[in-house]
């Protein structure tokens, strides 16, 4: 049951906190996220420079970037994906823990930017696991990253704990794991994880 807002404040005036389960389970989530130490391209740069003292990611509750991915929750797609590249993504992601963001940074990681016609260059990341914030631009600069990162923490705290919309860790029917894609005679095999893309239908 939500608290009247109105409550709350006049209740915090007398010294006396009102919160439900949920929101402090989701202020615990959003507050306590952990990146993973990882950059795949020239985006990296930018992430790296959002973490140094002039924008000072730590502030928003991504304290430390973690060299291990059993350490971390979140993992930024700084960069292009190559096919060479795309199988070791996915697997560091199935070696995260739960529950596990991904934001993807800028428009080579979200479609391939530039070299989108290039044979050897992934068109998209989110084709083989779920993104939760896509961030355009070549390279986005760390105000972006910091907006995506706090557009992140939203979605984190209006996930109920229960019922539809509930996150993925806490659903026994959403899968753990996801195919890694592996080199076959032309292409990745399979071309996309078809539990988390499809192809658009386009309308003419």
């Amino acid at each position: 049951m939500a608290v009247d807002e109105g409550l709350k404040i006049e209740l915090g005036k007398q010294g006396v906190f009102v919160t439900t389960l949920q929101e402090l389970y989701n202020w615990g989530r959003r507050s306590s996220v952990w990146p993973m130490n990882f950059g795949l391209a020239c985006c990296a740069i930018e992430m790296i420079a959002t973490t140094m003292a002039r924008y000072d990611l730590a502030r928003f509750g991504a304290e430390v970037f973690r060299p291990s991915p059993r350490q971390a929750d979140m993992m930024i797609i700084s960069g292009t994906v190559t096919k060479k590249m795309a199988p070791q993504v996915v697997r560091l992601y199935n070696q995260m823990a739960e529950p596990r963001y991904v934001i993807a940074m800028g428009a080579c990681a979200i479609s391939g930017g530039p070299f989108k016609q290039g044979y050897n260059v992934l068109k998209g990341i989110d084709r083989y696991i779920p993104v939760d914030v896509h961030i355009p631009g070549c390279p986005p600069r760390p105000e972006a990253l910091l907006e995506a990162f706090m557009a992140l923490q939203k979605k984190i705290d209006a996930q109920p704990l229960t019922g539809e919309g509930r996150p993925r860790h806490l659903d026994a029917d959403a899968p753990g794991e996801f195919p890694v894609p592996a080199q076959g005679e032309h292409d990745l095999e399979p071309a996309a994880n078809k539990n988390v893309w499809t192809v658009p239908v386009v309308i003419r």
